[in-house]
């Protein structure tokens, strides 16, 4: 069964592609039909967002379609980000880090946690919705790696004294928030690959 992955983001087609190795599905990202609309995420939930991706794909291509929507929320900030992570400071990774780091200043409850919703969309129009959530904090200071992507410099997941950025890809692919729904989705495939 072929499966669209309805994101540019090559961070995220790679989690997907990794954490699906060794099942019956082949899945297919954007760069393969040379695609690059972009669709906006004009909707204020998760879940409403990751749909808006996926359906667009879904009805375009007449195929499944994985979108997954996701955002860091900040108990200091009342779930800032949350669903603006991505367009947190207007800028690039850096500049949301540094920002969420200067508006943190001070405040010594670092408890936060990353949330994931990864929406099956198929072209009957019908869908399936997962959530992963991870705990951890966010750390004081801000490191540079090489292949870091949105806050993982920043967020230490609970029971881990290294941030995402450190863990390297394998154990995140086991514990992180979009691992967690992914597995959920997995768990389904079944169901998904006999969807009528």
């Amino acid at each position: 069964m072929k499966i669209l992955i309805a994101s540019h983001n090559n961070h995220k087609i790679k989690e997907i592609k990794a954490i699906f190795m060794g099942t019956n599905v082949k899945l297919v990202s954007l760069d393969e039909f040379d695609d690059h609309d972009d669709v906006e995420e004009t909707e204020h939930t998760f879940i409403k967002n990751a749909v808006i991706k996926a359906k667009y794909y879904a009805k375009k291509y007449r195929m499944p379609a994985i979108s997954d929507d996701s955002g860091l929320c900040v108990d200091a900030l009342n779930g800032r980000p949350g669903v603006h992570s991505k367009r947190y400071s207007n800028g690039n990774d850096n500049q949301n880090n540094l920002k969420l780091l200067k508006e943190l200043e001070g405040i010594s409850n670092r408890k936060a946690h990353f949330v994931s919703v990864v929406v099956i969309y198929f072209p009957d129009c019908t869908y399936k919705a997962y959530e992963g959530i991870a705990h951890g904090e966010i750390g004081h200071h801000l490191k540079t790696y090489e292949n870091a992507f949105g806050y993982d410099p920043l967020f230490y997941p609970d029971g881990y004294d290294q941030n995402y950025a450190e863990i390297g890809a394998q154990i995140k692919n086991q514990i992180s928030h979009r691992a967690r729904a992914l597995q959920k989705l997995k768990e389904d495939l079944d169901e998904v690959i006999n969807h009528e």
